[in-house]
C-alpha cells in the first residue's frame, strides 16, 4: 500500500507541483542565487527518461527519494518533460503549496499537452481552469449528482453481470477501467450503445499513455500515438456535439441531461457561447480525468491494504484552490464500484506480491488477476 501510495505522489507531483523555473528567470536574474539544489539532466529531455523508466520498474518513487537524498532536500531543481522543474516533496512541502496557489505558486501542465489539447494554446493554462472551475460546480455538487446514483449503480450492475460474473478468473485493471469510462460516457455524453462505448475507450487508453510520456512527436511513439487518437476523438465529438445542438433545438434533448448540454447552454460573462471545437476539447479533457485515476482507484480497493497514509502525504483530490471539481462525482462511483462488488463477490489474489507500475498512472503489472470468484447473490439464492 505505501508503493501505491508513494506511486500517486509522484505523479501527482508532476500534474499540480509543476513550477516554472523560467518565469522565476524572466521576472528577476537574481533568481538564479536562490534555485533549489539539482541537476537538470540531458540537454531537451532532461531526466524525464530516468523519471519514467524508475516507473515503468515498479519502482516511481525511487526518482523522488534518491533526490531528496542526494541533494538532502526536500525541493529539488530537474527538468521534466521538456520542461524546467521544481519538484516538492513530502507533507510540508505539499501544506505549502496548497495554501500559496495563486500567491506564491500556481500550477500549470507541460507545454507538450498543448498537442494533444490545442485549444490550450489559445488561452492560459490559468483561464481555462477558471472557466472550467466555474461551469462545473453546478453540475459537480453533491445534491446535483444525487439524480445519477441510480444510472452509476445500473451500469455497476450491468457491468459486474457481463463481465464478473460466473468467471473462474479475472483481470481487475482493465475491467475497472471499462466500468469507469462507461459511466463517463453516460452522464457526460448521454452515451449508451457499448460498442461506441469500447471504440473511445480504446482510443483513450492511447491518450493516458501518452499525456505524461517521452514528449517526441514521431512516428510510433506513445506521444505520437496520442496526438493521433486525441485528433479522432476530438472528430467525434464535434459530430456528438452537432446532433446534440440539433436536438435540443427541437426539443428531443434535455438541457440538463448531461454536462455537454450544459455546456452548449451556457455562456460566459460577456454572453458568448463555447465553439464546438472548445467543447470537444473541454470534454476529451472531462473523459480522461473522469475514469483514468478512478479506475486505478477502483483496482487498489479491490486489491484495499495497509493502514493508510500520513496527513498531507497522500492527497488525491488536490487542495485548496487546486482542489478536484469532480472529487465528489470520483467518490460517488467508487462507492458504487465498492457497494456492488463486495455485495456480491469474495475472491482470491492469483499474484499475492505483483509489482506496481507506472504507466502513466500507478498500475499493477499483470492487471491483478483474481481467482475463485464466489457470486454471493447466487449462492444466496441457491440457499434459500
Amino acid at each position: 500500500m505505501e508503493l501505491f501510495h508513494a506511486s500517486l505522489l509522484c505523479l501527482f507531483v508532476l500534474l499540480v507541483v509543476f513550477l516554472s523555473l523560467l518565469s522565476l528567470l524572466s521576472s528577476n536574474p537574481k533568481n538564479l542565487k536562490n534555485l533549489p539544489p539539482g541537476q537538470t539532466g540531458l540537454p531537451v529531455i532532461g531526466e524525464t527518461l530516468q523519471y519514467l523508466a524508475a516507473g515503468w520498474k515498479g519502482h516511481p518513487e525511487k526518482f523522488i527519494f534518491d533526490r531528496v537524498s542526494k541533494y538532502s532536500s526536500y525541493v529539488y531543481k530537474t527538468n521534466l518533460m521538456r520542461e524546467p522543474t521544481v519538484v516538492f516533496c513530502g507533507a510540508a512541502a505539499h501544506k505549502f503549496l496548497f495554501s500559496n496557489e495563486n500567491k506564491l505558486v500556481q500550477s500549470w501542465w507541460p507545454s507538450s499537452v498543448d498537442k494533444i489539447f490545442p485549444s490550450s494554446n489559445q488561452t492560459s493554462s490559468k483561464e481555462e481552469a477558471i472557466k472550467m472551475r466555474k461551469m462545473l460546480p453546478n453540475f459537480f455538487k453533491p445534491e446535483a449528482l444525487q439524480r445519477y446514483i441510480g444510472i452509476m449503480d445500473t451500469i455497476a450492475r450491468h457491468h459486474f453481470s457481463a463481465e464478473w460474473e460466473n468467471k473462474d478468473q479475472i483481470i481487475v485493471f482493465p475491467l475497472s477501467k471499462r466500468y469507469t469510462f462507461w459511466l463517463a460516457c453516460r452522464i457526460f455524453l448521454s452515451m449508451e450503445d457499448t460498442k461506441d462505448v469500447d471504440k473511445f475507450l480504446e482510443r483513450f487508453n492511447l491518450i493516458a499513455e501518452g499525456l505524461l510520456s517521452l514528449p517526441v512527436d514521431l512516428p510510433g511513439t506513445p506521444f505520437n500515438r496520442a496526438i493521433k487518437a486525441s485528433d479522432y476523438i476530438r472528430k467525434d465529438l464535434v459530430g456528438i456535439i452537432k446532433r446534440r445542438k440539433t436536438d435540443l433545438a427541437a426539443k428531443k434533448a434535455s438541457p440538463t441531461q448531461d454536462i455537454l448540454s450544459h455546456m452548449l447552454l451556457t455562456a460566459d460573462e460577456d454572453g458568448k457561447y463555447m465553439k464546438e471545437s472548445d467543447i470537444a476539447d473541454k470534454i476529451l479533457g472531462l473523459l480522461v480525468g473522469g475514469h483514468d485515476t478512478a479506475s486505478s482507484a477502483c483496482a487498489f480497493i479491490v486489491k484495499f491494504e495497509g493502514t493508510g497514509p500520513a496527513p498531507y502525504t497522500f492527497v488525491p483530490f488536490g487542495g485548496g484552490p487546486r482542489t478536484c471539481p469532480g472529487k465528489e462525482y470520483a467518490r460517488l462511483e467508487i462507492l458504487v464500484f465498492m457497494h456492488n462488488l463486495v455485495k456480491r463477490f469474495r475472491w482470491e489474489k492469483l499474484i499475492p506480491d505483483e509489482k506496481i507500475v507506472v504507466n502513466p498512472m500507478p498500475v499493477p503489472e499483470k492487471g491483478l488477476p483474481f481467482n475463485n470468484f464466489i457470486d454471493l447473490y447466487i449462492s444466496s439464492l441457491q440457499l434459500l
